[in-house]
């Protein structure tokens, strides 16, 4: 499945966001891709607020790498920005999956994890307009 979803406001992504959660399960990679700035963390506040997570509680992980939100299902939030590409496999986060969902900012950095992958592309368009392209094929 691929949809298009665009958005006028901050608040627009993060209703994105939790819009996604609704079809989340134990297993699941999200795959965030988008610029500096794009709205990435927006949407993980959105789809953890999904998931019964306080959406204060969420902040982009670039220093701590994963942080982990409790919900009614688990949400593993990475940020590989300041990683290399062969750093990333000492993180675990297949093995994370398996006890819930894993969200990955900059996922390019990535190689392609096994399992149910959804890939979520954020683009700006100007001011606070995005266009989110959610991809989830198995």
């Amino acid at each position: 499945m691929r949809r298009t979803v665009d958005t006028t406001c901050e608040a627009g992504t993060v209703a994105a966001g939790r819009a996604l959660a609704s079809v989340l399960e134990p297993g699941v990679i999200v795959l965030l891709h988008g610029n500096l700035g794009a709205g990435k963390t927006a949407f993980v506040r959105g789809l953890a607020g999904g998931l019964a997570v306080d959406p204060e509680e969420v902040s982009s992980p670039t220093f701590t790498l994963v942080q982990e939100y409790a919900g009614w299902l688990p949400v593993f939030h990475a940020d590989l920005y300041r990683l290399d590409p062969a750093d990333v496999a000492d993180l675990g986060l297949e093995e994370l999956s398996q006890h819930g969902v894993v969200v990955v900012e900059w996922a390019e950095k990535w190689g392609r994890p096994t399992g149910r992958v959804i890939d979520v592309t954020i683009e700006d368009l100007g001011d606070t307009r995005r266009r989110l392209t959610i991809v989830d094929e198995p």
